[in-house]
């Protein structure tokens, strides 16, 4: 996954906040499962974008951005989401969380050099 940061429109949207510890079964398959589900959530309606790191321990924290609460429900329901979701439970974290939020306001600021 790309550690650069997503390309937003200005808010108000949705952010999707997944933080996990991975528990590192399966390692390859996880990689190749990551990649597909963020190919498959750009396809889907109302998605903006994601942002995603891993620490060296396991520790990871996903966020991705949606136009909506809709979008986001529409994103739960795709089938090959909810069962790549299922198949995580079950083989590759030890602990996870996840937080919906609306983003009301948004700045930042990059090196000029």
């Amino acid at each position: 996954m790309s550690a650069s940061f997503a390309k937003l429109p200005s808010p108000p949207y949705y952010a999707v906040i997944f933080s996990s510890q991975r528990n590192g079964e399966d390692d390859p398959g996880y990689g190749q499962a990551a990649q597909r589900m963020v190919e498959l959530a750009a396809q889907q309606p109302g998605f903006l974008g994601v942002e995603s790191v891993r620490g060296d321990d396991g520790y990871g924290i996903t966020v991705s951005y949606w136009a909506d609460e809709a979008a986001i429900a529409a994103w739960k329901r795709q089938a090959e989401h909810a069962a790549t979701r299922a198949y995580g439970r079950e083989h590759w974290y030890d602990h996870f969380e996840l937080r919906v939020a609306k983003v009301e306001r948004a700045y930042g600021s990059k090196s000029r050099a």
